[in-house]
């Protein structure tokens, strides 16, 4: 009979850990568990305690600082999973759980599920032309080297990704190996597991490849078992259940899902609200259960996206509040004002604000510090705003009751760009030009940590000239992008030159846009 040992990645509520590893090791399975080195040492020491006695518990023998998008989640579940496979040589399989996993079936299904067919359940398909990716960076992924957590360390993420491109730095797939991606929550079994952990012992540069790519989790186990184990002992699909809404964030369940949850084909659920105290109490009774039979509907994903679809709103499927529309709206015209040197651009917004009663807002997607109304919280972090563009500048419309709106953005957003464009409004690019001295880009190579006070004057000089070219890389794509409504002005032109991008822009006669475009020290750094 299947003897699963259960690999469980988690970082917060040590309370709830302890209850799950219990309740996992009730039935005569294995807990491993990796909790994250960020968290407090006092969380990880009542964890301790309290499970060190169990012989079906034990801890991954090195903890990681784990971030979002890192290799170093992968490296903690490697950590986990050594030890599993050292300590239960009797282990069949080997189940990716989080903290905010919740069984959907007894553990009873759950062992004659894995013994009906001796395969390995993981979501797996081809990287490039599966389409798995829907919106976001996709080659880049793997062609380019990320050092820098795309959260917390964006500039640097990004201006690190723009210096590779530049550059041509592009590298190429370890040879012999296919990528492939999909869901980081999977069951193996022991001979997969063990055949991996031997493969990345002998092949160091697969592992040196994966350790840099973005959202390894997502790549790294796909694309090695793919590898390493025939297709037909392979089922895609990952045996937990989890859902995603319109802007990628994963649908939490609610009290009210019980028997929905119980109805899909899977063997856990993610992800369940931490205040769903009645849904974790039932289901973590129903791991217990003997003889319980489960009438498979599979009905949930179609179901979700039924009610978001229609709108609903009440406790079932509830979206945030600000997730209830995706579009700005047919009838609004939406201003993007895009310059490398951020204080132009603000300066244009502010003369606009003042002499054409525009509402704008300078650069929300970049400066975390930037001056936004309450709205609810979506405002409160870059993350926040990134992750809901569209819903945070369509109430920008709605507080300014306006159907214009002007926002500053840096030329490096081109995703935001092409999201924006893409969207029902009118939506209008204003490109500003500027000349770049030498001090000014080390100065912006500065600010942007590529070089500090006290880099050496000649990294300094090799890497003017990469950032230069940065920049005019960041032209060329706006260019190729085919946006329907672009203007530009620039500092070399005339005033008068000017006003006419700026009144096409603005929808003003030209004698209006002319006093923007000779306002003083426009371009002055």
């Amino acid at each position: 009979m299947a003897r699963i040992a259960f690999i469980l990645l988690c970082h917060k509520d040590p309370d709830a850990v302890i209850a799950q590893a219990r309740r996992l090791v009730s039935a005569g399975d294995y807990v491993a568990i990796h909790f994250d080195a960020r968290a407090p040492e006092v969380d990880f020491t009542a964890i301790h305690a309290a499970l060190q006695d169990s012989p079906n518990v034990v801890f991954a023998r090195r903890r990681i600082k784990c971030g979002w998008g890192e290799w170093s989640l992968v490296a903690a579940t490697l950590e986990a999973l050594r030890a599993a496979v050292t300590t239960w040589p009797d282990a069949t399989h080997f189940y990716m759980v989080s903290g905010d996993c919740m069984p959907i079936k007894t553990a009873e299904y759950a062992h004659a599920f894995l013994d009906q067919r001796d395969c390995d359940y993981i979501e797996a398909v081809d990287f490039f032309t599966s389409g798995w990716i829907r919106t976001g960076m996709q080659e880049d992924r793997l062609y380019y080297r990320h050092w820098f957590n795309e959260r917390e360390q964006k500039r640097l993420f990004y201006a690190s990704l723009g210096v590779q491109r530049a550059l041509k730095l592009a590298r190429e797939v370890p040879e012999g190996i296919k990528v492939h991606i999909g869901s980081q929550w999977w069951c193996l079994r022991r001979a997969t597991v063990e055949t991996l952990l031997a493969f990345c012992a002998e092949r160091p540069d697969v592992v040196r490849f994966f350790s840099t790519t973005w959202i390894p989790d997502e790549t790294f186990f796909q694309t090695l078992v793919r590898h390493l184990i025939p297709e037909a002992e392979i089922e895609s699909r990952t045996p937990t259940f989890l859902m995603f809404s319109d802007y990628g964030m994963p649908v939490t369940f609610y009290n009210d899902h019980y028997d929905l949850l119980l109805g899909q084909d899977f063997l856990f659920a993610r992800k369940i609200s931490a205040e769903a105290q009645e849904l974790k109490d039932r289901l973590g009774a129903l791991w217990a259960e003997t003889g319980r039979s489960f009438a498979i509907s599979g009905e949930g994903k179609r179901l979700h996206a039924f009610l978001t679809g229609q709108g609903r709103v009440g406790r079932r499927y509830v979206p945030r509040f600000w997730e209830a529309e995706g579009s700005l709206g047919r009838e609004r015209e939406l201003l993007l004002i895009a310059c490398k040197k951020w204080h132009v651009a603000k300066r244009v917004l502010a003369r606009a604000q003042e002499e054409l009663d525009v509402q704008g807002v300078a650069f929300a997607f970049h400066e975390e510090d930037c001056v936004l109304p309450d709205l609810g919280g979506i405002e409160k972090t870059l993350q926040k705003r990134a992750r809901h563009r569209r819903a945070l500048v369509r109430m920008l419309f709605d507080y300014y009751q306006t159907d214009r709106l002007a926002l500053c953005i840096d030329p490096s957003a081109i995703d935001l760009m092409q999201d924006f464009f893409t969207d029902r409004s009118r939506t209008k690019l204003l490109e500003i030009e500027c000349g770049f001295s030498d001090s000014y880009l080390i100065g912006h190579a500065r600010r942007v940590g590529l070089a500090s006070d006290h880099s050496p004057d000649t990294v300094l000089r090799e890497l003017v000239p990469t950032i230069r070219a940065e920049i005019a890389f960041e032209r060329e794509r706006i260019r190729d992008a085919g946006f329907s409504e672009v203007y530009r002005m620039s500092e070399s032109h005339s005033a008068e030159t000017n006003a006419v991008a700026l009144a096409g822009f603005f929808g003003v006669p030209e004698i209006r846009a002319e006093s923007l475009a000779r306002t003083d020290h426009l371009f002055t750094d």
